[in-house]
């Protein structure tokens, strides 16, 4: 009680100061407003963003949990050549406090300078424009770190959020108002400024260099820039499944993030329409790949077979196809709002993402193109979506009143 009505004291201080909003959001933030409609209310609902936030962030921390063994076992597999093929989810040579360690010295870096930097930047937009903090940035804090490399350096990182928050949402006018989803704007400013260190093929592992006494650092290929350079897939299905294989943070463990997409869906807080959509979409265009290869049309040594020929249903457990749809062509805010819309949105997301995955020479991914691509494209959906009922509507009032 004392420290509540400390922080009470300190808010009636503040009140009516520059420094409002950013102490009402660190008030609020601890605390759940005791605010309430003094009129009458027409929708009635246990819905608020604190809680919309948290549970996607709840939904988020197991792929960041699994996210440092899995930066460690890959650190393990390149240094000591240990992999063993076909583990189980379970096996004790992944989950070991050895291989957390060295994720963790490497990762939660990330989290910080992702948080600290990100949140500044919203407070500082608060005090300037005198309104209060959202909570918005809370989930975009806990993904940035999860799509990025592990090895990304901190002031790239620190550079590429103040760039997001500032032009991805700030200039639209904060949380609710931005066109595009913060996090990949984060993402596709890192790809085109530093295209070096975010081009797809390469993996560092973490603290070879150091452990390994070598002048370079050791890099892991990942599958998606093993298959576009044509070689043959190394990795077993239950391997790509479980997430024991190299990739950004958050993105190699499907089975973890088919758990955090049922979570959403469970919790209404994700839309399965989206998520069932895009993975229709995704193997219609794989589906499509495989038969031009059948078809004798590309054949073994040309560009693209590595990828084309790659069975279509595979593409749903490399790269971050998966992490994108269940976490990010989902967010309420730059998606479709209407039904029908979140079908179209959604089956273009994932048909476009694996079309850019299989084409786009530079960066054997797509689905951060084709959300980006997809959030411009949105509002049209629903435009002619809505469009398309009216003139329904009007059919039908004009076949009764004749």
């Amino acid at each position: 009680m004392g420290l509540k009505q400390n922080l009470h004291n300190l808010k009636e201080k503040y009140k009516g100061t520059k420094m409002e909003p950013a102490f009402n959001a660190i008030h609020t933030f601890l605390y759940m407003p005791n605010e309430t409609t003094h009129n009458g209310t027409h929708i009635k609902a246990a819905d608020d963003l604190k809680r919309t936030m948290n549970i996607v962030i709840m939904a988020l921390l197991p792929c960041l949990v699994f996210g440092m063994f899995n930066a460690g076992f890959q650190h393990n597999v390149a240094v000591n050549h240990n992999f063993t093929s076909d583990m189980s989810f379970f096996s004790g040579e992944f989950w070991n406090l050895d291989n957390f360690i060295i994720g963790a010295k490497k990762i939660i870096p990330l989290v910080i300078v992702s948080y600290a930097i990100g949140l500044a930047v919203e407070f500082i937009f608060a005090v300037i424009k005198k309104h209060e903090v959202e909570e918005g940035y809370l989930v975009t804090g806990m993904l940035v770190p999860l799509i990025v490399p592990v090895d990304i350096p901190l002031w790239m990182l620190a550079v590429a959020v103040i760039f997001g928050v500032v032009i991805g949402k700030e200039v639209f006018g904060g949380t609710g108002m931005n066109i595009l989803n913060p996090a990949l704007t984060i993402r596709a400013f890192l790809f085109f400024a530093y295209p070096t260190w975010m081009s797809g093929d390469k993996v560092w592992v973490t603290g070879a260099k150091e452990l390994a006494g070598s002048a370079d650092a050791i890099s892991g290929e990942t599958i998606l820039g093993s298959l576009a350079q044509g070689h043959h897939l190394t990795y077993s299905t239950q391997d790509m499944f479980f997430g024991f294989i190299p990739g950004s943070v958050g993105e190699t463990s499907t089975l973890l993030i088919l758990l955090g997409a049922l979570f959403l869906i469970f919790t209404k807080i994700g839309s399965w329409r989206i998520m069932l959509s895009a993975v229709i979409g995704a193997l219609t265009m794989g589906l499509i790949f495989n038969q031009v290869v059948d078809a004798g049309i590309i054949t073994e040594g040309s560009k693209f077979y590595g990828l084309m020929s790659t069975p279509f249903w595979h593409h749903l457990l490399i790269g971050g196809f998966a992490f994108g749809v269940a976490f990010m062509a989902t967010d309420p805010v730059t998606a479709s709002q209407t039904n029908k819309g979140k079908w179209y949105y959604g089956f273009f997301v994932g048909f476009i993402s694996i079309m850019i995955r299989v084409f786009n020479p530079a960066y054997p991914e797509g689905v951060m193109l084709a959300i980006l691509l997809m959030n411009v494209f949105a509002p049209t959906i629903d435009h002619f979506v809505i469009q398309a009922n009216i003139k329904k509507r009007k059919k039908r009032l004009k076949a009764k009143t004749a």
